[in-house]
């Protein structure tokens, strides 16, 4: 007998249907406005902040519907987007600068899902409101660092080729580096060497005792794209390790970054870890130097003058033995006196070329330089804010021994300050310092608003669907109808499953035309099936011939529109990934619900059995 089902039809439609349904469930639950409460500084927040912030709020008459303390944060939930705008003002009085306290939706998915994995669609800015950002990594100081690195490279290189030198400095004016000798066969033989170690480099000699080494035009373009490419990866790795839910982080341009962070309405603890740009360098004392004449102005050339977070004066050799850039790993935690350190893992050329440094220096001191750069209220030609760099000493200790790719650092104030600058430190330092050329919030008003409409926009879109279909195709269009509404859970549980799959108010539109687009495959096959009917098949007959026969021309209409979706994924950003997201799971959806759901409800209602009438 034709259109019975099989037991595997029934196992894929209900193993599909049940667990679409149970990741879709979270959905239903509304977010509770919410506020996220950080300490600054990698600090913790505490069971003593909660009681003191609960008591506050008690003053005011405000209460909380939950506070939830973990992992050093506080989560504290309330009824109303009113009772969290009072309570955040609250909250900053009672605990104060050291504590960032910004503007949440927390979702309320019940326990039971949450165990599950199942949690609600991601939403995005537009959506659920938060802020973005739009940051210019500032190429002339990422020049400018990259001319003071080549003056340390030539010097070690020149010292391992056995060249002598007279001086070695760095042209910042016009990016390039300047190398002074004594005599013509010296710079030769440093011309020859240098060009061997280093291709992409253009070698002057501006006259028979000066060779100037200036970036090609193939170099400097590679160091912008790495400057860029780099703060991309490290800011993504500070948005993941401050607990941002679905960022945004993605290139703009040729200098620019757009950071989106869904969900977070208070700027300041992004700007903190985002924008921080802290770094290390290892130094050795210059000992041989006179303090004193030093403090009067008289520093010795190859020497810099430095202050530890005491005040202290302490000089230090310009030779950098090992920067930032070659860390990989870094933790806090106590040294055998309980005081807070950090430990530091390098890569290999950096473990490589830190042993060579220490192996004689042994018994020398040797400082840690803490570099940050920070805003300035000053402002360039251009309107951009000038940047200052500050630099400290946070520890001077005594090399014991050589060192090498593991070791570790003290003199840090406080364990916060610790974790903090571990954290930094672990996420990686800033190629190049960035500043932020555009700051927007969206407010979670806006967002609910932008929710409310597109909803309105799917269910009307429905309703004139179901409409047409029971109208037109009558039992068998309510057959349909069934069918989409499972098409629409399935895609709701899918897109909540998808693990970077980020619901737009564009992505909401991909939803609507899925829609259009199912009923449209139901339409293709109960036309196909009435066709039959026409031509005088039988009842079974015509619906075997219908589904089998419509099934190769939705193919081919959903598999072009397909395709554009992931065209549009592929070039597109932002809004235009979210429409394509949804589209093309919205396809696969309506293709499986059209084609195997329905034909399962027409085959358990009318298939198997001898009918004279079908109700289409």
């Amino acid at each position: 007998m034709l259109n019975q089902n099989s037991i595997w039809r029934y196992l894929l439609v209900i193993g599909v249907l049940v667990v679409s349904l149970l990741y879709a469930l979270p959905n239903i639950y509304p977010n509770d406005p919410s506020l996220q409460i950080n300490a600054t500084r990698g600090g913790e927040v505490t069971q003593e902040n909660v009681d003191q912030l609960t008591k506050a709020l008690a003053a005011e008459g405000l209460t909380a519907k939950a506070a939830e303390l973990e992992k050093g944060q506080l989560l504290v939930r309330f009824l109303s987007t009113e009772d969290q705008l009072k309570a955040r003002e609250v909250a900053i009085a009672a605990l104060g600068d050291n504590f960032v306290t910004a503007l949440n939706l927390a979702p309320a998915t019940p326990a039971w899902l949450d165990a599950i994995g199942a949690q609600p669609m991601k939403l995005g800015l537009d959506l659920r409101g938060g802020v973005h950002f739009l940051m210019e990594v500032d190429m002339k100081t990422a020049m400018e660092k990259n001319v003071n690195d080549l003056v340390a490279v030539y010097r070690t290189d020149l010292r391992e080729a056995k060249v002598r030198y007279r001086a070695i400095t760095a042209d910042l004016a016009n990016q390039r580096v300047v190398l002074s000798f004594r005599n013509a066969e010296d710079l030769a033989a440093a011309e020859k060497a240098l060009s061997v170690k280093d291709r992409d480099m253009q070698f002057t000699a501006s006259d028979e005792l000066t060779l100037i080494a200036a970036f090609s035009e193939i170099k400097i373009k590679a160091l912008r794209e790495d400057a860029v490419a780099q703060n991309i990866t490290i800011i993504r790795n500070r948005v993941n390790a401050i607990g941002v839910a679905e960022p945004l982080v993605q290139r703009q341009g040729a200098e620019r970054i757009v950071v989106q962070l869904p969900g977070i309405q208070d700027t300041a603890r992004a700007k903190e870890i985002l924008g921080a740009t802290a770094t290390l360098e290892f130094r050795m004392v210059d000992e041989n130097a006179d303090l004193a004449s030093a403090l009067e102005g008289r520093v010795p050339p190859n020497a810099e003058l430095y202050h530890d977070r005491q005040g202290r004066p302490v000089l230090l050799q310009k030779r950098v033995m090992l920067t930032g850039n070659h860390i990989i790993g870094a933790n806090s935690s106590f040294d055998e006196y309980s005081r807070p350190q950090v430990n530091i893992d390098l890569d290999a050329k950096g473990g490589n070329t830190f042993s060579q440094a220490t192996k004689e220096a042994i018994g020398k001191s040797m400082a840690t330089v803490f570099i940050e750069y920070k805003p300035t209220d000053r402002k360039d030609e251009t309107g951009r804010t000038i940047l200052e760099k500050k630099e400290e000493v946070i520890n001077v200790a005594t090399i014991q021994a050589r060192l090498g790719r593991s070791f570790r650092i003290t003199g840090v104030d406080s364990p916060a300050e610790a974790q903090n600058l571990a954290l930094l430190l672990r996420a990686g330092a800033l190629i190049a310092p960035i500043q932020i050329v555009e700051e927007r919030t969206v407010g979670p008003s806006l967002g609910q608003e932008n929710i409310e409409l597109g909803t309105n926009a799917i269910m009307w879109g429905m309703i004139v669907t179901v409409i047409f279909m029971g109208i037109y195709y009558k039992a068998v269009g309510l057959v349909a109808n069934l069918a989409l509404a499972c098409n629409v859970v399935v895609l709701i549980g899918v897109l909540s499953m998808v693990p970077g799959a980020t619901l737009t108010l564009p992505g909401m539109a991909g939803i609507l035309l899925t829609i259009g687009m199912a009923i449209d495959a139901n339409v293709l096959i109960n036309e196909r099936i009435r066709e039959e009917l026409a031509s005088g098949r039988s009842v079974q007959q015509a619906i075997h011939e219908g589904y089998n026969r419509a099934f190769a021309t939705i193919t081919d209409s959903n598999l072009t529109t397909f395709l554009v979706a992931l065209i549009l994924f592929g070039l597109g950003s932002g809004p235009v990934k979210g429409f394509a997201v949804t589209l093309a799971l919205g396809i696969v959806t309506s293709i499986f619900t059209a084609v195997t759901v329905s034909r399962l409800f027409v085959n358990m209602i009318w298939g198997g059995r001898k009918i004279d009438r079908l109700p289409i």
